[in-house]
């Protein structure tokens, strides 16, 4: 039973596509196929079941996945423990654009003090982008919102809710419970991103019947934040963003739960069975509760 073998039929099992596992593994289509092939012989079994292009896990395939995984990753132990290496272990992390703006820098130098024998990498991308190459295994650990893949493991770690924010001594910060009515007379910046669900916010005047004073539309964070900072207008942002300021009382939040939730998360995620520093993990727990607890500059 060859290892290539296995990697192979992984790399399919976690990319759910022959075509993306032969680009991630620098080989040709008929290459993996061939491979997944001899392992079926080796093993007896039927790993996938073929219907023309189509390819879908067997029962027996599903089953041999956690015996495949552990077989890969004992063999990588092994390999990283004969060979030696001048340079320090590499661990490469990646984030959203969100996450790499506001806490990647406060994480990074904190584990590089935790662990100085580890060489640290950083990967800004979106959160399609993330996944893929965590899939891949170009990437160990990504920060990322919410995802769902059979193969990759994911932790909640940071707050990221949507706040509406307005400049100190704005009318709102003696009003109790606005009105929606209330809001849209107001000039408003929007930040406009995919990585959260704006259309909630639309929908919320949307459905209330009335049209929003939206003066600033802009798909970046510092320049809808500046924008209320020189009390230009108000606006929802998350709380990455607004963290250090709201903190230093230069922007104040109000309460909107009475007529909507904007809860949005940072979760840690990677592939099944494939980040075993435990102490590295429990440092990464530990730098998000250390941010969590001091005021983080923005660049």
């Amino acid at each position: 039973m060859n290892i290539d073998h296995m990697e192979a039929f992984m790399y399919v099992v976690h990319l759910e596509s022959i075509h993306k596992a032969a680009e991630a593994l620098y080989l040709s289509q008929p290459t993996v196929t061939a491979r997944i092939k001899t392992l079926e012989r080796d093993l007896g079994i039927e790993l996938f079941l073929r219907k023309g292009r189509s390819l879908t896990l067997s029962e027996e395939g599903k089953a041999f996945i956690p015996y495949a995984e552990q077989i890969i990753q004992t063999y990588d132990q092994g390999k990283k423990l004969l060979k030696k290496e001048d340079n320090p272990k590499e661990i490469v992390i990646g984030a959203n654009i969100i996450t790499s703006q506001y806490f990647i820098p406060f994480a990074l130098p904190f584990l590089k003090k935790s662990h100085p024998e580890l060489r640290f990498k950083f990967i800004s991308a979106t959160n399609d982008v993330l996944l893929e190459k965590l899939l891949q295994k170009q990437v160990d650990i990504a920060f990322l919102k919410e995802i769902s893949h059979h193969g990759i493991q994911k932790h909640e770690l940071l707050n990221n809710s949507v706040r509406l924010v307005v400049y100190p001594d704005h009318s709102f910060e003696s009003l109790k419970n606005i009105s929606i009515q209330q809001l849209a007379m107001e000039p408003m910046v929007f930040f406009e991103c995919g990585a959260f669900d704006w259309n909630r916010i639309h929908k919320l005047f949307e459905v209330a019947n009335v049209k929003p004073n939206i003066e600033f539309l802009v798909d970046h964070l510092e320049v809808a934040k500046s924008i209320i900072l020189s009390k230009n207008g108000i606006g929802f942002l998350p709380y990455l963003c607004v963290k250090k300021e709201l903190e230093l009382g230069e922007l104040i939040e109000i309460d909107v739960s009475h007529f909507i939730h904007l809860n949005q998360h940072i979760y840690a995620a990677y592939l099944n069975n494939s980040f075993g520093n435990q102490q590295l993990w429990n440092d990464i727990l530990f730098s998000v509760k250390e941010f969590e607890k001091q005021s983080i500059l923005c660049d």
